[in-house]
């Protein structure tokens, strides 16, 4: 009746009068926008400007210094990054020339036959190479154990540079097997089209990636072939390190990947170097589109692992990329067109998934690691349920942030009631039900127990929910972030998607969650990520700034569909306290789903306000019964380490720290 009454013409004239304003706003604010870049032209076209270059170059240096320390957040903090970079430093000894293999290894390697003897063509696109670049990147593939190879360079330097063609005709007679191919090329076609010349001449099974001014593990294409005879990849990468002048001991950054992760690839190429694939998986596709000259390689790589069926990460550091003045290595600065070329990548790869409302902006971490905010779709109930025992502090500050902070207004608080004794709680509840939005909350009581078991309660709580979705929370959770339900939502709702997990906060803004690492701690369990880091520090490789897959997240603030969450069957009632959340976890990655850490979501955690710790006596007796049952369970997961991590890391801290002395679960350098 009422929708009859309604004026949809007085609306819709309403909505378009609107429109025409803003359209006139955006108008006029392009036309300011013009005018100051055309006035910021006339500036850099100056004397002035180009005599200051050298002070400005300065200012920004300090200033991205300056930036650092903040980020570091503390004293405390600068002297745990001088830790981690000692650790790191003593580190690097290994995995340089010493990780190198002696000559009784490399005559057995070189002796070694496989089944499948694959060729492995290596493209390589000279530009201008310097003499020494050049002859030490065309070295490190000579000088391969595995000899099965082809290196294919296409010349594209300009007249002033013709030794480097020269320099090459040398190799190729030294080599004297035909193993280098050679092309001088007319016209300059840059990285894409260069590389695509290389890949003409590639008669190889199997295609590998290589920048002119860079250098190889002497194992590299040995340990790729192993992996594609034992586990059938079908596209491999490495771990890979930043060197500068003229030795590859001189490490800069040290970069120790994940496994595939499809949520951290679309925010981040962390795959980079060095991308070997079979070379049918180009079929019907292009290796490198030219439209994203910049960020070609992570275009290509977004395509080639969408087609791959086994994909592997050997983790080792095989590619040492040379940091100089002019390439990518040395900061994005040299190279600003591969921002936006690194956007539209991305924003191809999901239109090729089907989505077709999403927004890429980049995050503090750095410039083309990305934020991806994904439509949500329609209006789905969410069912917040919170487990409580008095403590009522703590579930008035609780709730009283989730309604003053949340702007997804389609949700519901079920709060289950564990055997309460003070008045105080009892008078909170008379409380809320004075409010006017009472009918969000509902209060269901889960009864007299014995003993508490904090999965039990859960899976009631969710019993009495209607929810589409359901978040667990801890009453000791503080919201912050304004539209978190929808930051989690957006992930939640995907088909591939298990678990979602939020950013948490110590009251002291050290971090207490960003995502969970099997196997870390004393207990060999899992751990949180980052734990006990400053607030505003960007993480290990700017992990703490990107949305990323985790093998787990933290129940203390967890969405998940309630379809899935029946599917699994919920919390396991055998951990009554402890890894609950985790086992749920990996219950959900065995049907096949991912598990997403989102930083987007941000939240204080008054971590064990409500129970205590699980340091002494009973707790802690219980706390390693549990722990034991979790080492049994998951025994084959555990073993095989996480995805997610690297073998390289040490599992007795949470910094992401290089396992030094090689002890416990890893050996530097040698996997």
């Amino acid at each position: 009746m009422e929708d009859k009454q309604f004026d949809y013409k007085s609306a819709y004239e309403s909505e378009r009068l609107k429109t025409a304003d803003l359209s006139e706003r955006i108008a006029k604010l392009e036309e300011e926008r013009d005018e100051a870049l055309r006035k910021l032209d006339k500036i850099k076209g100056s004397k002035l400007w180009a005599l200051s270059s050298p002070f400005r170059k300065f200012y920004h240096y300090v200033k991205r210094q300056n930036t650092r320390v903040k980020n570091l957040g503390s004293i405390r903090g600068i002297i745990a990054k001088i830790g981690y970079k000692k650790r790191e430093r003593k580190a690097m000894s290994h995995f340089g020339t010493a990780s190198f293999p002696d000559e009784a290894k490399r005559l057995e390697q070189s002796q070694t036959v496989f089944p499948n003897m694959v060729k492995v063509s290596i493209l390589t696109p000279v530009y201008n190479t310097p003499e020494k670049f050049l002859r030490d990147m065309i070295e490190s593939v000579m000088d391969q154990t595995y000899q099965n190879w082809q290196l294919c360079l296409a010349d594209g330097s300009d007249d002033d540079h013709a030794y480097v063609g020269e320099i090459i005709k040398e190799y190729q007679a030294k080599d004297g097997k035909g193993r280098i191919a050679y092309q001088k090329l007319k016209v300059n076609d840059g990285i894409s089209g260069n590389t695509n010349e290389c890949l003409k001449m590639a008669d190889g099974e199997y295609i590998g990636l290589f920048d002119h001014d860079d250098i190889l593990h002497p194992e590299a294409l040995y340990v790729y072939v192993k992996a594609i005879n034992e586990q059938g990849a079908d596209y491999i990468y490495c771990d890979e390190t930043t060197f500068h002048g003229n030795s590859i001991d001189h490490m800069e950054t040290m970069h120790f990947k994940p496994d595939y992760a499809v949520d951290t690839l679309r925010a981040n190429n962390y795959i980079c170097h060095f991308s070997v694939f079979k070379r049918t998986l180009l079929d019907g596709t292009e290796l490198f589109r030219k439209e994203f000259d910049g960020s070609q390689d992570h275009d290509m790589i977004l395509r080639l692992t969408d087609e791959a069926r086994n994909i592997v990460h050997i983790p080792r550091i095989l590619y040492y990329w040379r940091s100089h003045a002019g390439s990518v290595a040395s900061g994005i600065e040299a190279k600003t067109y591969a921002i936006e070329a690194a956007r539209g990548a991305v924003a191809d790869h999901l239109r090729r998934h089907g989505y077709k409302h999403f927004k890429i902006t980049s995050t503090k971490a750095f410039e083309t690691i990305f934020k991806i905010s994904y439509e949500i779709e329609g209006r789905p109930k969410i069912s917040i349920v919170i487990p409580n025992c008095d403590h009522v502090d703590d579930l008035r500050r609780c709730i009283t942030s989730i309604k003053e902070k949340s702007t997804w207004d389609n949700y519901e608080i079920i709060v289950v009631e564990n055997n309460s004794k003070t008045q105080e709680i009892r008078d909170y509840y008379k409380e809320l039900e004075k409010e006017p939005w009472v009918s969000f909350v509902k209060v269901v009581d889960f009864g007299k127990h014995e003993k508490f078991n904090y999965s039990e309660v859960v899976n009631f709580g969710v019993a009495h929910s209607d929810g589409d979705y359901i978040v667990l929370l801890n009453n000791d959770i503080q919201i912050i972030t304004v539209n978190w339900m929808e930051e989690l939502l957006m992930y939640a709702q995907r088909a591939d998607v298990g678990a979602v997990g939020a950013k948490l906060y110590f009251p002291d803004r050290k971090i207490q969650h960003a995502g969970v690492i099997l196997g870390l701690g004393a207990h060999r369990t899992a751990g949180h990520s980052h734990y006990g880091m400053e607030g505003t520090n960007l993480g290990y490789m700017g992990r703490l700034c990107y949305a990323q897959d985790m093998s787990a997240v933290t129940g203390a603030c967890l969405m998940v569909s309630k379809v899935k969450y029946d599917e699994v069957g919920g919390l396991d009632t055998s951990f009554a306290i402890s890894l609950n959340d985790v086992d749920f976890c990996l219950k959900l990655r065995q049907k096949g789903y991912l598990n997403v850490f989102t930083p987007f979501a941000e939240a204080y955690h008054f971590e064990s306000a409500s129970r205590g710790l699980d340091d002494s006596g009973e707790k802690l007796e219980r706390y390693n019964k549990e722990s034991e049952q979790f080492r049994t369970k998951w025994k084959e997961v555990l073993e095989k380490g996480d995805p997610y991590y690297n073998k390289n890391f040490t599992l007795d801290r949470s910094d992401f720290s290089v396992n030094v002395d090689g002890q416990g679960d890893t050996v530097l350098g040698d996997h």
